[in-house]
């Protein structure tokens, strides 16, 4: 079941998150945010945009959203999408459903671009692998710029691509 997120999910979701950023160079952040933070998060998003969760058997899998591409008027047909998987969930399809279901709600409010931005390895380790980036690929986007050792973390430097999927022309 997919459903739009509250700020009640701030824990469950938390879960998942706090996995990425104290294992994987997915997420550039250091420190897992508190609760508060999270649910301030959630909440702001949700005010312009979709942010909606995955559940399987009761449990959230997974969830995604939307948020301004850039703060001016003119990108107002743009947003960047964000992803998150329970690290045990991967490999389901819940990927998928969880995009298929952002866009729709997206194409619903006029926007036009969608944009990834992603962490990416020169060379896979074990805190980051291609995997988002062929996500992404499988799901229609295309590479379209791409930031040289612009993270660090766990002692090593990360480039960040952006990938773009049109969604309809006007």
């Amino acid at each position: 079941m997919i459903r739009k997120a509250t700020k009640e999910d701030a824990q469950s979701l938390l879960r998942i998150y706090s996995y990425y950023v104290e294992n994987t160079a997915i997420s550039f952040e250091y420190k897992t945010p508190s609760v508060d933070e999270f649910e301030m998060r959630i909440s702001n998003t949700l005010e312009k945009y979709p942010y909606i969760v995955l559940e399987d058997n009761g449990l959230i899998r997974g969830y995604a959203y939307a948020g301004v591409f850039k703060g001016r008027a003119a990108y107002d047909h743009c947003c960047e999408v964000t992803i998150y998987l329970d690290c045990d969930s991967k490999g389901k399809g819940y990927g998928k459903a969880l995009y298929e279901a952002l866009e729709k709600a997206l194409k619903k409010m006029g926007i036009i671009n969608l944009y990834a931005c992603i962490g990416d390895p020169e060379v896979e380790d074990e805190y980051l692998t291609k995997n988002s980036e062929h996500f992404h690929q499988h799901m229609g986007y295309t590479k379209v710029g791409e930031f040289h050792k612009c993270g660090y973390k766990f002692g090593r430097w990360y480039n960040m691509i952006w990938m773009e999927k049109i969604l309809n022309i006007k």
